[in-house]
């Protein structure tokens, strides 16, 4: 027969079997926020390689279109995101296309490491096979004017190695041909030639900020 006694020792025992429950401390809360962050940063990533990144405007090579400080969004879905730290390119919805604003690498940033490279926006004139030519500020693709307000509207100087007076240069097979809309204020292909179709980043789709420029970039 159990004695009161007893009776109350085993319930003391039982009762200082259970443990009180430990409460979520710095080093549990520091965790969590160290995943988040690297979650976001991955997904980040993923965002830049694959879809789009975010690019500021440093010149005013492409004024007026796009004013320096400008921020823009640059889409990789339609040329194709360009798999980092190797040459392959997933195919995109098309090619790029004559007057379309791109962001690109140009060929004397091209060969720097990836880290410092440097990327350049401008707009596309001259097609691979084409032949480009300056003449009185006009464009002439193939012998015949170009007509495109994108284009037309714009005065383009002969200057540099690849748009002397007079001088009608070929687009390499696989290259590109880029000028800015600002001309006497540009670095563009009139004076380091093509860009390669490898090094194509993007292109220009929209202005986000300052909120009293946001617009599809034309």
């Amino acid at each position: 027969m159990m004695t009161h006694k007893s009776k109350h020792h085993k319930d003391d025992q039982k009762s200082g079997d259970k443990m009180p429950a430990k409460k979520p401390g710095v080093k549990s809360a520091a965790r969590e926020w160290a995943e988040a962050i690297i979650i976001a940063g991955l997904l980040a990533v993923f965002l830049r390689t694959f879809f789009f990144q975010i690019y500021k405007i440093p010149t005013t090579s492409m004024v007026p279109v796009l004013m320096p400080g400008d921020k823009i969004f640059v889409s990789k879905v339609h040329y194709g995101p360009r798999l980092p730290f190797i040459n392959t390119r997933i195919k995109g919805m098309r090619k790029p296309l004559r007057g379309e604003v791109v962001v690109f690498v140009p060929p004397q940033e091209a060969v720097k490491p990836w880290y410092i490279r440097k990327q350049y926006i401008k707009r596309l004139i001259g097609l691979p096979g084409d032949r480009v030519l300056i003449r009185q500020g006009n464009i002439y693709i193939n012998g015949a004017i170009v007509l495109d307000a994108h284009m037309a509207r714009n005065y383009y100087y002969n200057q540099g190695d690849f748009a002397k007076t007079g001088q009608e240069i070929v687009v390499p097979e696989g290259k590109y041909f880029f000028l800015g809309d600002n001309s006497i204020s540009s670095l563009d292909s009139r004076f380091w030639g093509f860009a390669d179709e490898k090094d194509i980043v993007g292109k220009a789709v929209f202005i986000w900020w300052p909120y009293k420029r946001i617009g599809m970039v034309e």
